[in-house]
């Protein structure tokens, strides 16, 4: 797959994401977080089962043990990542959660160099704090004061930043990405299930009253959102891959605004650029540079044109 194209489909999950917070927001008028996190999840994964199991069979190759383990971490990571966010709205406001959830643009390519010693263009390095303050002015440039839930969204990027880190070299290693997408899907509904239990009250009742909202998150920003996000990260470098998925933000404020009426400042709509250029110059600066390096190689020793 093109890289282009791969990008426009993390673009398209990252669309997803952003219209179906208002669900996942209103879902808690209902039920715990737990419950929801096990109703969407299980959902999204039994919806995606059949196309799972199909990709499973055109491989002749079986996953591997080292795979499953990889799985079972991102499916760890995704779950702990899902339930502190989800728990951390229940008392943070929606402008510190959209900041704080977005430090995982910061978190990837920082724990990429600390503790896996990778070099990354130095593209990556001005496009991070670039949509990270983006996000910070996209939520009005302020941060209201911190309650036991803004430390719980904090907690959930580094949880997000291993799930994007993981996510596109473990589909990648197994050629399974709806497979991959399912299992994840499935464990951490499981996980959020056997929680619900253990510490929230779960019923046909709470689960009758917020049917629209675990249909929308279940089908469409858990089935369509994550599996494309899998798709499209095999063919995206993660640290890049954490800067296009900041765009989730920018739908997310795009959805307020058509649903709910509500409008951006000019701080916000500066925000929301800074954004939209940090995913355009992570993702075209290397392109062009790389073309030109191949039209005007450089000489190692003197760092002339050749």
């Amino acid at each position: 797959m093109p890289r282009s194209l791969a990008t426009v489909i993390m673009l398209i999950a990252t669309m997803v994401w952003g219209f179906a917070f208002i669900a996942q927001k209103s879902a808690m008028d209902s039920m715990g977080p737990l419950t929801f996190l096990a109703s969407r999840y299980l959902l999204g994964g039994i919806v995606i089962l059949p196309l799972a199991w199909f990709e499973h069979k055109r491989q002749a190759e079986p996953i591997s043990k080292r795979a499953w383990g990889l799985i079972f971490i991102l499916s760890a990571a995704f779950f702990l990542g899902s339930w502190l966010q989800q728990a951390g709205l229940l008392t943070a406001t929606v402008t510190n959660a959209g900041f704080l959830t977005g430090l995982y643009v910061f978190f990837v390519p920082f724990i990429l160099t600390l503790f896996f010693r990778q070099k990354l263009h130095y593209i990556v390095w001005v496009c991070a704090p670039l949509a990270l303050l983006g996000l910070y002015l996209l939520n009005g440039a302020r941060l209201d004061n911190f309650v036991v839930g803004d430390f719980l969204v904090m907690s959930s990027a580094i949880f997000w930043a291993v799930h994007v880190m993981l996510l596109g070299y473990t589909a990648a290693l197994t050629k399974r990405p709806i497979t991959v997408s399912a299992v994840v899907f499935i464990l951490a509904g499981l996980y959020s299930l056997g929680g619900g239990f253990a510490l929230e009250t779960v019923s046909l009742e709470v689960l009758q009253l917020g049917w629209k909202e675990i249909v929308y998150a279940g089908l469409l920003s858990t089935a369509v959102g994550f599996t494309l996000q899998a798709i499209g990260q095999q063919h995206v470098p993660a640290a890049n891959a954490a800067i296009i998925l900041s765009g989730e933000s920018l739908f997310a404020a795009i959805g307020a605004a058509l649903v709910l009426g509500e409008r951006l400042s000019m701080v916000g709509y500066m925000g929301a650029f800074l954004i939209f250029l940090a995913i355009v110059l992570v993702e075209t600066v290397p392109i062009i540079q790389a073309k030109r390096e191949k039209k005007h190689p450089i000489d190692p020793v003197t760092n002339l044109e050749l």
